[in-house]
C-alpha cells in the first residue's frame, strides 16, 4: 500500500475527532471518504498531511511514519493537498499560485511543469497574469489542483472538490479527477457528493462521528442500503 493509516486518532482540546481510523490507500487508487458534516473527513486529511497533530495511532507513506514529520517535508515525500474551500491567494497572479505549488522544486523544473499545466488547463493559461481572486469558483477549483500537482505528488488528497460549484461545473471538476486516475495518479478524496464521488471510486470508506463504519467498492457502496439512505437521498 502507498498510504497506510492504522488506528488513527486526532483531538481538539478534549474532543477526540478521529477514533482509530483504519485507512488504506494503494498505488494507482482512487479512494473516497464520504460522511456527513463533522465526521472527520477533513481532519482526517489534514492530519495525513500533517496540518492537525494525532494523538494516536500511524500513518505511513511507502512504508515510512510520517506522523513526526513536518507538512512541508511531507509535501517533498510526495503529500499534496487540494484544500476545502481551494484556499487561492486571490491577490496574486494564477501564474505565481501554480509556482507556488512548485515550492520544493528546482525553477527549471517548476518551468516545465508549469507548461504541462497549462496543457491539461488551457483556461488557466490564458488567465496566467490574471489575479487568482477574480477567476470564477470552477477556474479556482482548476487551480487549486494545479497547484497541487505542481509538486509531483505521490498521492493527491482532494478535499470537497465540489464545494460551491454549479452542477455543470461540478461534472467537469469530476470529470478532471477521473482524467488524473486515468492517467495513474493516486487519489484520496473527501466529497459531500457522495453519488458522485462513488461513481468513479475503485475503493470508498464511510466516515461516522470519527470512525470508519462501512468500506468496500465504490460499487459495492452504491448498492449499499445504509448508505442509499444516508448519503444518497433515495
Amino acid at each position: 500500500m502507498l498510504l497506510e493509516i492504522q488506528k488513527l486518532t486526532c483531538h481538539y482540546g478534549r474532543i477526540q475527532a478521529l477514533r482509530g481510523v483504519d485507512v488504506d490507500v494503494d498505488d494507482g487508487e482512487l479512494v473516497a471518504l464520504v460522511g456527513a458534516n463533522g465526521a472527520g473527513k477533513t481532519t482526517l486529511l489534514r492530519a495525513i498531511s500533517g496540518v492537525q497533530p494525532t494523538s494516536g495511532g500511524s500513518i505511513r507513506l511507502g512504508g515510512t511514519a510520517v506522523n513526526q514529520i513536518s507538512s512541508s517535508r511531507r509535501v517533498k515525500m510526495g503529500i499534496s493537498q487540494v484544500p476545502e474551500g481551494r484556499q487561492m491567494f486571490g491577490p496574486m497572479t494564477v501564474e505565481d499560485n501554480l509556482m507556488l505549488g512548485a515550492f520544493t522544486r528546482h525553477r527549471a523544473e517548476a518551468e516545465e511543469t508549469i507548461e504541462r499545466m497549462y496543457q491539461r488547463f488551457p483556461i488557466l493559461k490564458k488567465k496566467r497574469h490574471q489575479m487568482a481572486g477574480t477567476l470564477s469558483g470552477g477556474q479556482q477549483q482548476m487551480l487549486a489542483i494545479g497547484r497541487a500537482l505542481m509538486a509531483h505528488p505521490r498521492i493527491l488528497l482532494l478535499d470537497e472538490p465540489s464545494m460551491g460549484l454549479a452542477p455543470l461545473l461540478v461534472d467537469e471538476i469530476f470529470d478532471i479527477v477521473h482524467q488524473l486516475r486515468e492517467a495513474g495518479t493516486t487519489i484520496f478524496m473527501v466529497e459531500q457528493n457522495a453519488f458522485m464521488a462513488l461513481e468513479i471510486a475503485d475503493r470508498a470508506y464511510v466516515l461516522e462521528a470519527g470512525r470508519i463504519t462501512l468500506s468496500g467498492t465504490g460499487k459495492e457502496l452504491l448498492s449499499n442500503e445504509k448508505v442509499i439512505e444516508a448519503y444518497l437521498g433515495i
